[in-house]
């Protein structure tokens, strides 16, 4: 084990264990339970008094009559029901503080912050989290159970001291009960001095492992478990999946900016200088013919730097909004397609984010029909329900699309996982096909431009 141990039954795994503080502190917290113990006893014991007084009548043969009986019976259940995590809280306030005694791990609280203050949101809060009932499962345990195990280590513990000190007990002629003898002559009880003597290093174990058990119990029943770091885990995702999406925005308008500023501006002084070569040079030779070549290679390439350039991106869907740029996708696109839409982008922007992902689905999706589909229509209708839009591509192919034969739903479904969304698809043989794309968008989140 490390130098350091951060619980008891670490320490007992190690070999100076006898000779450190674990044992004085296994003690201590072992001690200090006692009174605490006694007082959540007698609270309890005072909230279960209704089912203990009718219990204590049918044992001694009273009549009791049924609804008197039921009375007791609902009306301790009431008093259990309310007064038990009242009684609890006090007590595992002061056990999360001790435990650090036996265990220096911290402990947080799993209780939950009121939505709003004042007595009725804190009692609604506390009586349905988890973290209130777990509270009162372990003040059960610890005035039922706990009262047994301390008798049985602390009964041990006691013996073996008096075995060590029977040489001092005895008197000549007077017997002294020892465990499960006795001795009448110091003679006799040195037999037992020396059985206490071999026995007396396990009784620090003994209390450790006890203390151990009653520290791991507390930790495991008044802490938050693994929620709090299943939370945090879960929040450092989702933050660290938004600086991904970010990032990976941020690059995109980096390369779009190059591709737009530089490299496209560059190849325009390209395909303006090739056209005023062409111009000084004798038509019909091999030169203006290579030149002419030339130019008109430099125009094709320039067109498709901007049809790339709009497909990283549309600049309109940057200045007009989704509606816009679904507009100008259909205009492009091999096959008619209808676009039908309650967005209205003037007023009506929507995260940044989601625009881009909800054009990047039709986009895809277009392209998907033209290649395989062959449908002659499709139609895109976006709309958004709540907190969620809603894009549905449908068009009248031949269907039979399958996410195992291909990856192009699996890429869209990858797409939509990032930002929360997911995607439905219905695509029997002989078609149609329907393509619904579902992406948070809650109220908060809207924007205007």
């Amino acid at each position: 084990m490390p130098g350091n141990p951060q619980t008891v039954w670490e320490s007992m795994q190690g070999r100076r264990f006898l000779l450190g503080a674990w044992p004085w502190r296994a003690l201590g917290y072992l001690l200090a339970s006692v009174p605490l113990m006694l007082s959540a006893g007698v609270v309890i014991g005072a909230l279960t008094l209704p089912w203990l007084m009718t219990w204590s009548q049918v044992v001694h043969g009273a009549h009791v009559p049924p609804g008197g009986m039921l009375a007791s019976v609902l009306g301790g259940g009431v008093l259990i029901a309310v007064g038990a995590p009242l009684a609890a809280m006090p007590l595992t306030v002061a056990e999360r503080r001790r435990l650090a005694l036996v265990d220096t791990r911290p402990v947080r609280s799993g209780h939950r912050v009121p939505p709003r203050p004042g007595p009725w949101p804190w009692v609604r809060t506390r009586c349905r989290e988890a973290a209130t009932w777990r509270e009162v499962a372990y003040a059960v345990l610890f005035v039922t159970v706990g009262p047994v195990a301390y008798l049985v280590v602390f009964g041990v513990a006691f013996l073996v001291a008096g075995f060590i000190a029977a040489p001092l007990l005895v008197h000549d002629g007077t017997p002294v009960a020892l465990g499960f003898g006795s001795a009448d002559s110091v003679g006799d009880a040195l037999w037992y001095a020396l059985a206490g003597v071999v026995m007396l290093p396990a009784v620090p174990y003994l209390l450790a492992l006890l203390a151990g058990a009653h520290g791991a119990v507390a930790r495991a029943l008044l802490g938050d478990g693994d929620e709090h770091r299943l939370r945090a885990e879960l929040v450092e995702v989702a933050r660290s999946r938004a600086r991904l999406v970010d990032a990976f925005e941020a690059e995109r308008r980096r390369i779009e900016r190059d591709l737009h500023d530089g490299t496209q501006e560059r190849l325009v002084s390209l395909t303006l200088r090739l056209g005023l070569a062409r111009l000084d040079i004798a038509p019909g030779t091999q030169a203006y013919q290579n030149v002419t070549d030339a130019h008109e290679q430099a125009k094709q390439l320039m067109a498709e730097l901007r049809e790339l350039i709009r497909g990283i991106h549309p600049r309109v869907l940057t200045d007009r909004g989704l509606t816009a740029a679904l507009g100008e996708l259909a205009d492009r696109s091999a096959i008619p397609v209808t676009v039908r839409t309650e967005l209205t982008d003037v007023t009506d922007r929507l995260p940044r984010h989601v625009e881009t992902t909800a054009y990047f689905v039709a986009t895809e999706a277009l392209t998907n029909i033209a290649k395989h589909s062959r449908a002659t229509a499709a139609s895109i209708t976006v709309r958004r329900e709540g907190r969620t839009l809603t894009v549905e591509i449908l068009d009248d192919g031949i269907g039979g699309a399958d996410p195992a034969r291909g990856t192009g739903l699996t890429g869209l479904a990858d797409r939509l996982a990032v930002v929360d969304g997911r995607i439905l698809l219905s695509s029997p043989d002989g078609g149609p096909t329907l393509l619904r794309v579902e992406l948070p968008c809650g109220q908060n989140d809207l924007r205007s431009e």
